[in-house]
């Protein structure tokens, strides 16, 4: 993929539903703490839920701050038992769709992407956190000038 992981997604409640409809984050910890009475589906009694409602929006992230996935991140909609569901989203992913892979393995394309790398390449990052720092067949990394893996 191109442009990488998407690191966090915001969803945008365009509608209210009158029953069901709920964002549900199954493995969500906090879902033994969300009390739920008869207003929620049988759907959202699964996991911590969101119920829609117009205006709103709920903003979550995909990746850890390591950039590891966050599997907390995974959810489902919930079946609109009563009402119609409108929503709009909004992926936000770790790199531009702008740069193709030819133009990141040109000079051009050889930098990086955050002030800290030229400090962390010397520390031993390079080595000790290769997805992010040099990256994957499918990810760039971040940091691909100072761990010397593309010419400038």
């Amino acid at each position: 993929m191109v442009a990488g992981q998407r690191y966090a997604t915001v969803l945008m409640y365009l509608s209210n539903v009158e029953k069901g409809g709920e964002t549900v984050f199954p493995y969500s910890e906090a879902k033994l703490d969300q009390p739920k009475d008869e207003t929620w589906s049988d759907c959202a009694k699964t996991g911590y839920a969101v119920k829609p409602k117009k205006g709103d929006a709920l903003l979550f992230f995909s990746l850890h701050i390591n950039t590891t996935t966050d599997p907390v991140s995974t959810h489902g909609s919930c079946p609109v038992i009563e009402g119609e569901k409108w929503s709009a989203t909004r992926w936000i992913h770790v790199r531009s769709f702008d740069m193709h892979t030819e133009e990141r393995l040109t000079a051009e394309g050889c930098v990086d992407e955050n002030v800290n790398c030229p400090q962390w390449a010397a520390s031993g990052e390079c080595e000790k956190n290769p997805l992010y720092m040099i990256g994957s067949n499918e990810n760039f990394g971040y940091c691909r000038m100072s761990c010397k893996v593309c010419k400038p």
